[in-house]
């Protein structure tokens, strides 16, 4: 059987829980649309991120694989867009290790678009009720850092693999240290991931649809 990664990052900036790692453990050994899904646990630590996802996907030679991070403060689960060759990170990492304008891959490309239809993904959230959009930043934290790792290294080793990252929300337990930030239940997350891996299995290209954002 064809296999699907999906990784969740461990607990970062205090917060007890990651609803990232909470939900992909929901997900571990999943049969979805004929794919098995593996999970990983990815530490949020600049460089060990993309060590620890890129010897996961050599050990586990996915068809596809589905990074997930918290972004507090969004309402949707967010597809993102694109990955930036820049890490410059607001807080330290769980290591203590803070890059400030630094190159993820000295002399890459400046961006990565993702290889998921993140459109299409959007909307098969928004029609089964999971609250959906695209993101066209995934910020310059250890989520970027992981996103720009994992098309850098499916563009360098030439890997016949999709791949990409999906933002999610606080859930509502965090919002006790998060006081006025939107949350989410750990069930429509799941089932909003449980949707994408579903919408980048049958649509190995995205559809053409509205959603870009004016600013």
């Amino acid at each position: 059987m064809k296999k699907i990664l999906v990784t969740g990052f461990d607990p970062f900036g205090g917060e007890p829980i990651n609803p990232a790692l909470e939900a992909v453990n929901l997900l571990s050994g999943k049969e979805i649309s004929g794919y098995e899904v593996v999970t990983r646990e990815i530490p949020t630590v600049f460089g060990k991120a993309i060590d620890s996802l890129t010897g996961a996907i050599d050990e586990i030679n996915p068809a596809i694989v589905i990074c997930v991070g918290q972004a507090g403060g969004r309402s949707t689960i967010t597809p993102e867009r694109i990955a930036i060759n820049v890490d410059d990170a607001s807080i330290t990492d769980n290591e203590n290790n803070q890059p400030i304008d630094e190159e993820i891959v000295q002399e890459g490309p400046a961006a990565y678009f993702s290889k998921l239809p993140i459109k299409a993904m959007v909307k098969k959230m928004n029609e089964n009720g999971i609250p959906a959009s695209i993101s066209n930043s995934a910020g310059t934290f250890v989520c970027n850092h992981i996103f720009y790792g994992l098309m850098n290294y499916l563009d360098t080793s030439k890997k016949d693999i999709r791949g990409g990252f999906i933002h999610i929300p606080f859930l509502p337990e965090q919002i006790v240290r998060n006081p006025g930030q939107p949350s989410m239940s750990l069930e429509l997350i799941v089932k909003g991931l449980e949707l994408s891996i579903e919408a980048a299995v049958s649509n190995d290209t995205d559809i053409v649809e509205g959603g870009g954002e004016v600013s």
